[in-house]
């Protein structure tokens, strides 16, 4: 669907993933070579750059953003796309859960919308509006316990509010900037052995916000005795019990943010 005058279009990235040349149709049937200018495949986000002339792309209507938050289960939504081909097909449903998680990568995709409007192969990446025609998520997927590829009645979106910072930071960047501590962390198996919880440190990288902010790294004494480092125990309060817990905190912050990272360091809390 169309972002903005610029040209840009926004879609899946499964739907342009191994793509070697990007073509988009638009209503009146009109066909553009498109090039990518950014993605990303844990979110499942590809910002797309239409190749065309200036006076055509101030025609273009780019489509009206609402928002995610305040949405209600019950709520009439609409869903728009090429199922099987036939294009700018409309169905009708309703928000039928939220907070939903959809796993596609690394960093799972939080607070996904659900709905039971119809949504088949070639719905990916097309809109999910409200009832004043407001954009609200992608749609991205659907639970399929058949295998055949058909709609199950239980369709997932991707909900505006965060496909807005993901585009943002593609169009100014080229791709999507996570924040990191500059930690490598340890497998788990080396805090299952003691029975302890957390994310335990394997080294700090110097120069990273952990550097500067003291965290220690495992190491190993004169002796050769290994030395534990620290074991994150949380950030910003909320617990971190393994690596995933570290990576859904940090991918809830922005480059920059200041955060309360709690360690476990000799056996005493700081």
């Amino acid at each position: 669907f169309v972002w903005d005058k610029n040209g840009h279009i926004v879609t899946n990235f499964h739907v342009i993933k191994g793509a070697s040349e990007v073509k988009v149709t638009l209503l009146d049937q009109s066909s553009y070579d498109a090039k990518v200018v950014g993605f990303d495949p844990d979110k499942d986000v590809a910002v797309l750059q239409l190749s065309m002339s200036p006076d055509k792309m101030s025609a273009l209507q780019p489509v009206t953003l609402g928002s995610s938050g305040g949405l209600m289960v019950g709520q009439k939504v609409y869903a728009i796309g090429n199922p099987f081909g036939l294009d700018h097909t409309l169905t009708q449903g309703i928000i039928s859960g939220l907070g939903r998680e959809l796993s596609t990568g690394l960093y799972p995709i939080k607070n996904v919308i659900q709905t039971d409007a119809a949504i088949n192969p070639g719905n990916s990446g097309g809109v999910l509006l409200d009832s004043k025609g407001n954009l609200i998520g992608i749609n991205t997927a659907i639970a399929d316990p058949t295998g055949k590829g058909s709609s199950s009645g239980v369709g997932f979106a991707i909900p505006i509010d965060t496909v807005k910072g993901l585009v943002d930071q593609i169009l100014q960047y080229g791709r999507v900037i996570r924040p990191s501590l500059g930690v490598v962390i340890a497998p788990p198996q080396a805090l299952q052995r003691i029975g302890e919880k957390g994310v335990l440190v394997l080294d700090v990288t110097p120069g990273s916000p952990a550097a500067k902010a003291g965290l220690r790294p495992t190491s190993r004494n004169a002796r050769g005795d290994l030395v534990l480092g620290d074991i994150i125990k949380s950030i910003d309060g909320q617990a971190v019990n393994s690596a995933g817990d570290l990576l859904q905190q940090l991918d809830s912050k922005k480059v920059g943010d200041r955060v309360v990272v709690e360690v476990l360091r000799g056996g005493r809390q700081t």
